[in-house]
């Protein structure tokens, strides 16, 4: 239970914990571990693993209070225990967050700007750990766009300040039974992270209980310690030991899908050792004392608040880093805040005598700002007023690829059992299939339009990066294999659906033709391959790509004709090679920046840089067209002029990246599409 004054016997057992620049040195360990991973520097492929480490030491200092403050009293004081962590703690995040707003606000878009409104609510309320779980994962590309990524961490110890108190406190009648409860959560969290990261990784690498082992760790050997009066001498064995385990596991654990779990007992277990034996005199615990190691401890928590704000924030003002000496700029630029930080807010805040309430009271308005700056991000969309007519229309265009797949379901039963499909126009069986890949969801808007027009009804199923043809696999560089196998199958599926489904009249065939024929994209997703085989025997030795879906081609039109009728399909809208809406709006909204890179998107293309890479995609179509045997839909005299295509149309964004189009795009050529759904009149020209 918690009283209105604390005894004077509880605050010495508090102050008198001795201090240990070891455990300095083992902070910096911990906190360059993971700046120089971060920062891409070689040979730190397992730097991540720093956030176990500091787990460990988190727990090992609190657990030691916590307990000498129930062994000396008898309870456990949360008033001031909280008030010591947010002394700690608050001053320094505050003011990282507050800065890290700032600077978003002169550089984000609206809908980034409007993200980070939902992570400084997250990190406030110690959730971000939550909230980051929820999204991309830690190891994603997508993480780099988080300046508040790294709090979730920090929340992760919040919650274990809440919960470690709290569980004393429910206990603190019988020491035994606290003990007891105490290891049995250390067995099931530690079991429950490793049975669990194979399929759920990203819960247990973000989720408390999934890392309370860790934190736990310490604790209990800080009670081991306080109960059988440990002096941490310990053997320089063990201190060698877990320098081993905790330098191994900097080298060498890989990033991915393996950790925690497993993986992740070496860098505890490491920095378990280092801590049980950080007193004895030895080479170990001497290198961890050097006043250049003990400087990096004492600076590890600023420098970890500061160091991916800069990351985040530079690379979103460059792009790309140019070579390894400009990553060790920004990086020291993280060590001068981290400093700034420690030695003018955190330190001074920490020493000071400040009342209690004025600790709280201090922090219960800064959160009250942090979270109403966040809601008021979030409800104002980030506030897109904050930018000129240069960038809005790029800007309108990352926000204009959202579609309603509200009438979408999957079957349960019936030749179409397990695909997702969805209908457009009046209810009713559908005449008309729309068949593609993303460019289909590029399309919805126009085609739901039309097919209403038209008072058709129609079924659209589509699939990211497979091609609507019979008798293909694809093997992608951007899918897993089980998203290639399901292509392969979903076309398969299709194909033995057509029997049953006698009301469909007409398909529409909808797809990134070159991409299938060539076999990479272009311009900004040139990185992006494809390979296409036949199902049904093996590619012949030299053949190009462009061959084999025209092969392809023919059989699938031909199986579509004789099973449902008529065929259409849509030609493929110009690429604008170098034009992606998103990079595009940042380039425009960071123009005259200092240090910002030059410009990379532009927002046409001439025709003639087309013609070769859509001339083996066309031609298999345009003969088909030719003998009558397939309408055709050609949207490139509504997006280009004689000389080039365009991105931008009287001020308005009709692409969202190089191929994809807008839904005001789609909605602007949805006449296009009339023809398709009227059923007594011919489709195409």
């Amino acid at each position: 239970m918690m009283a209105q004054t604390e005894p004077r016997r509880q605050d010495q057992a508090v102050t008198s914990l001795p201090y240990r620049s070891d455990i300095d040195g083992l902070r910096a360990i911990a906190v360059l571990a993971v700046v120089f991973y971060h920062f891409g520097i070689p040979g730190f492929q397992g730097g991540f693993v720093g956030v176990d480490i500091f787990f460990v030491i988190s727990g090992f200092l609190i657990g030691g209070i916590l307990w000498r403050e129930y062994d000396s009293t008898g309870r456990i004081w949360l008033r001031h225990f909280y008030i010591r962590r947010f002394r700690r703690l608050a001053p320094a995040f505050f003011t990282m967050a507050f800065v890290t707003a700032a600077l978003c606000w002169a550089l984000f878009l609206p809908f980034e700007f409007r993200e980070l409104g939902k992570q400084l609510i997250a990190a406030t309320v110690y959730l971000s750990n939550v909230l980051f779980f929820r999204e991309a994962g830690y190891f994603d590309t997508a993480s780099e766009e988080k300046p508040f990524l790294h709090t979730w961490s920090l929340a992760v110890e919040e919650q274990f300040y809440i919960f470690l108190p709290l569980f004393m406190l429910l206990l603190s009648r019988n020491r035994r039974v606290l003990l007891a409860a105490l290891v049995g959560c250390w067995v099931l969290s530690l079991a429950a992270c490793v049975m669990l990261t194979a399929p759920y990784q990203t819960a247990t690498f973000y989720l408390f209980p999934f890392r309370a082992w860790e934190l736990l760790s310490g604790v209990l050997l800080a009670i081991w310690g306080c109960e059988t009066g440990r002096r941490w001498r310990g053997r320089a064995v063990l201190s060698w030991l877990g320098f081993a385990l905790v330098l191994a596991s900097i080298l060498f654990i890989p990033a991915g899908p393996a950790f925690p779990g497993v993986l992740a007992l070496a860098p505890v277990l490491g920095a378990v050792l280092l801590l049980a034996n950080g007193c004895g005199r030895n080479h170990v615990n001497r290198a961890l004392s050097t006043p250049e190691a003990v400087f990096f401890g004492k600076i590890s928590y600023s420098l970890y608040l500061w160091h991916w704000p800069v990351l985040v924030l530079s690379l979103y003002l460059r792009g790309s880093y140019t070579g390894l000496p400009e990553a060790i700029a920004w990086m020291l630029l993280s060590v001068a805040l981290g400093w700034l930080s420690w030695r003018f807010i955190e330190d001074p805040v920490r020493r000071r005598r400040l009342p209690g309430f004025t600790v709280l009271g201090g922090t219960a308005v800064a959160s009250s700002a942090m979270l109403a700056l966040g809601g008021w991000l979030y409800v104002n969309d980030g506030l897109p007023d904050r930018f000129g007519p240069a960038v809005r229309p790029h800007i309108t265009a990352t926000a204009d690829f959202m579609q309603d797949w509200s009438r979408c379901h999957t079957p349960s039963e019936g030749p179409l059992m397990g695909l997702e499909v969805c209908p457009i126009g009046p209810d009713g069986p559908p005449k008309v299939l729309v068949w593609g890949d993303s460019h289909v969801r590029a399309y919805h808007e126009g085609l739901a339009l039309a097919a209403l027009e038209a008072d058709t009804p129609g079924m659209i199923i589509w699939r990211a990066g497979c091609p609507p043809l019979f008798g293909v696999r694809k093997v992608e560089s951007a899918a897993t294999q089980a998203q290639d196998t399901a292509c392969t199958n979903a076309n398969l599926q299709i194909r033995q659906a057509l029997s049953a489904l006698p009301s469909l009249e007409r398909v529409l065939l909808v797809g990134r033709w070159s991409y299938y024929a060539n076999g990479t994209g272009i311009g900004i997703d040139a990185q992006n391959t494809i390979a296409v085989h036949p199902v049904a025997a093996p590619t012949r030795i030299g053949e190009p790509q462009a061959e084999i879906v025209a092969r392809a081609i023919d059989a699938t039109v031909a199986e579509l004709r004789e099973r449902v009728g008529d065929v259409v399909v849509m030609r493929q809208p110009p690429e604008i090679a170098q034009y992606t809406s998103r990079v595009a709006a940042r380039e425009a909204a960071l123009a005259g920046w200092p240090l910002a890179r030059p410009p990379v998107t532009e927002t046409s293309i001439p025709r003639a840089a087309l013609a070769q890479r859509i001339a083996p995609a066309e031609a298999p179509w345009r003969a088909l067209a030719e003998a009558g045997r397939i309408g055709w839909i050609d949207p490139w005299p509504r997006l280009c002029d004689d000389a080039a295509c365009h991105a931008l149309h009287d001020g308005q964004g009709y692409y969202f990246d190089n191929n994809h189009l807008t839904n005001t795009a789609a909605l602007a050529l949805s006449d296009l599409f009339v023809p398709v759904f009227t059923l007594d009149d011919g489709a195409g020209s």
